[in-house]
């Protein structure tokens, strides 16, 4: 299902998450944006480090690629994310334009404080969107990008979790 070359992509986002170590708690999610075949951006989470609630791995890779692409779209962009994007993140592939996301861990593979919603589905999200050109793949490297997170059945301490 996945290719070669999305499973390397899908490594050098998981590099980027694990730039700071590979502790659940420190939200290792990390995120490429690749454009015709070369990384435009590569960025991981840095929520915490900048005080921003928006400061997502896939957001910072959206401001990367702009810069460097001198536009807001990303058209026939692929982004690459360790973790199923949020809302806010689906919602930013849409309106940049990119032209596939390729997520790692699922919703259904993690915790679900890395999710906001108990019933939004990115997938469906996606599905109902005004764009029939966007395409949304999920389980590349599904294992090696899901142990990087608090698992589904994980007791994870109130204060640490987010989004609950």
């Amino acid at each position: 299902m996945f290719s070669e070359e999305d499973e390397r992509w899908m490594h050098t986002a998981i590099e980027a998450a694990t730039e700071r170590g590979r502790d659940p708690s420190l939200s290792p999610i990390g995120a490429v944006i690749v454009l015709k075949g070369r990384a435009i951006a590569v960025e991981r989470n840095r929520t915490e480090e900048l005080c921003d609630a928006t400061a997502h791995a896939e957001m910072m890779a959206f401001r990367k690629a702009g810069v460097a692409v001198g536009d807001m779209e990303l058209r026939n962009a692929v982004l690459y994310s360790t973790l199923q994007p949020c809302g806010m993140c689906t919602m930013a592939s849409i309106w940049s334009k990119v032209g596939r996301i390729v997520y790692g861990a699922g919703r259904d593979d993690v915790h679900q404080m890395y999710f906001e919603d108990r019933n939004f589905d990115t997938m469906n999200f996606v599905a109902d969107a005004y764009r029939d050109d966007l395409v949304l793949e999920g389980g590349c490297l599904r294992k090696e990008c899901a142990a990087l997170y608090y698992g589904p059945d994980d007791d994870v301490p109130k204060e640490e979790q987010g989004n609950i």
